[in-house]
């Protein structure tokens, strides 16, 4: 991997690290923020992943896997009184069901040594289920950044409305679902909508919560988004996709959102180009590879 450090905005990913266990006792690097700051740096970005490993086994192989792919791992911090995250992944037709593992190192980032603020953001809502972690993000936000990123991801029993809603506020940019999109818009959502309800509801939620842009993940069906200034994009994946689990594609789509919006690429065309990457990553086992030449056909056809 080339150091594209100098090259572009440094990027704060702050969340879980952990393993994906599937059936049949194969264990997937993942979380989130890992699997999106992962895409980032073979996309020639800079993150640097907020977050925290058990003094384990499991926490000495994220970081060297961190290290091998070239990411900044100064920000990657091991407890020593906490194993490293763990998720159980069940499919059914290639569709994921989750075990999340309780209080896991990812639970207790603590706010020591943290870096000078980056120019963008990036968090979740998992991280945020324990009181350590989410002081540190208070922490963080604190420093101010010029964009935050919020991506929602609401698994029971690990999230609250309320706690959700004033996330929004703080945010800048927001990807959900239109599960998530109905459960959060005051109770007017409704998971029947049509395209014209959809895109009336994504509106009046940006509108809401002062955001500078929403994009609503639709599963097979693809993808809404609107800024506070561009009209609504649609985009919907290729028809005759070789799905072989889902696991990660909304990482994935999430890693070209932010590679777009810290590029300053059009919303229309990074919309594009983050359902033609997130439609790669449904062809493959696991959210993430260890293989530069996945990325370089979109480092080619985006001029990266």
């Amino acid at each position: 991997m080339s150091d594209a450090s100098t090259a572009q905005p440094i990027v704060d990913i702050f969340g879980e690290v952990l393993f994906d266990c599937f059936p049949g006792s194969r264990r997937v690097l993942g979380g989130a923020p890992f699997n999106i700051a992962w895409h980032l740096r073979a996309f020639g970005a800079a993150p640097r992943l907020i977050s925290a490993v058990g003094d384990d086994p499991q926490g000495e192989q994220v970081r060297r896997a961190m290290q091998d792919w070239g990411m900044d791992t100064s920000t990657l911090q091991t407890d020593p009184d906490h194993a490293t995250g763990e998720v159980r992944v069940m499919l059914d037709d290639g569709e994921p069901t989750y075990e999340i593992i309780p209080d896991r190192a990812f639970d207790h980032i603590r706010a020591v040594d943290l870096p000078p603020a980056g120019e963008l953001l990036y968090h979740g809502t998992l991280a945020l289920r324990s009181p350590v972690s989410a002081a540190t993000l208070s922490t963080l936000e604190a420093r101010g950044h010029g964009i935050r990123f919020l991506d929602v991801n609401l698994r029971d029993p690990w999230w609250s409305a309320d706690a959700t809603r004033g996330l929004l506020q703080d945010a800048d940019w927001v990807k959900l679902n239109r599960s998530e999109l109905a459960l959060l818009a005051d109770g007017s959502g409704s998971n029947d909508a049509d395209d014209a309800q959809l895109t009336a509801l994504a509106s009046a939620f940006l509108a809401q919560h002062g955001l500078t842009g929403l994009v609503v993940t639709l599963g097979g069906d693809g993808a809404l988004a609107l800024g506070r200034e561009t009209a609504p994009v649609r985009v919907a994946p290729a028809p005759a996709l070789a799905v072989k689990d889902t696991v990660g594609a909304g990482d994935a789509f999430a890693s070209v959102l932010i590679l777009g919006i810290i590029r300053g690429w059009p919303l229309e065309a990074t919309l594009e180009r983050a359902q033609s990457f997130a439609s790669r990553i449904v062809e493959q086992h696991g959210a993430t590879a260890a293989d530069p030449a996945l990325y370089r056909h979109y480092l080619d056809q985006w001029g990266i």
